[in-house]
């Protein structure tokens, strides 16, 4: 029962945050953006929504299929942050299903749902605030969860860091 309420806990925090306050945030800076500005990105708003929707498609593919794989195959939440456990941590390292293409696909799907945001809100702003989103991840992935993965699964994830981009699900490398 304990585990079962940390793990509601943690996806309710994770729900909260990267689902309803950081997009709130977002649709803000845009209003804030076009009432300072008038700039205007893609005139076509056709074509906003045609650019906008694969994105968000994406976004919440990735993010759906990479909690399941990490609670049913690492036995563990992703809410974890700064030696700060919300949810129970992974047990096994998950490798496969979303995490084959990218080590780390919910945030890969945040950012592409939130990529997805500014295209349709037309926002210059939107976009920078997501580049600097990324540019924070990648510094918060870095030197927080992969020091607890190194710590916690050691030569696996050091083989799987090498064939599986830290964000971007380019193609893996064959060793």
């Amino acid at each position: 029962m304990k585990i079962l309420l940390r793990h509601i806990a943690g996806f309710t925090f994770g729900l909260t945050l990267f689902g309803i306050l950081i997009p709130s945030g977002l649709i803000n800076l845009a209003a804030w953006d076009h009432s300072l500005t008038h700039f205007t990105l893609i005139h076509s708003q056709t074509l906003r929504v045609i650019i906008s929707i694969p994105f968000f498609l994406t976004g919440i593919i990735f993010i759906i299929w990479s909690n399941i794989f990490l609670v049913k195959i690492g036995g563990g939440g992703p809410a974890e942050a700064f030696n700060i456990s919300i949810s129970p941590k992974t047990k096994k390292l998950v490798t496969n299903g979303p995490y084959r293409y990218t080590r780390n696909p919910m945030m890969f799907g945040a950012l592409t749902l939130y990529t997805s945001i500014g295209v349709f809100l037309n926002s210059a702003l939107c976009l920078i605030a997501v580049l600097i989103f990324l540019l924070i991840a990648i510094f918060f992935l870095k030197f927080s969860e992969e020091k607890r993965l190194l710590k916690d699964f050691g030569d696996e994830f050091i083989e799987y860091r090498k064939r599986v981009s830290m964000f971007l699900p380019l193609k893996r490398k064959k060793y």
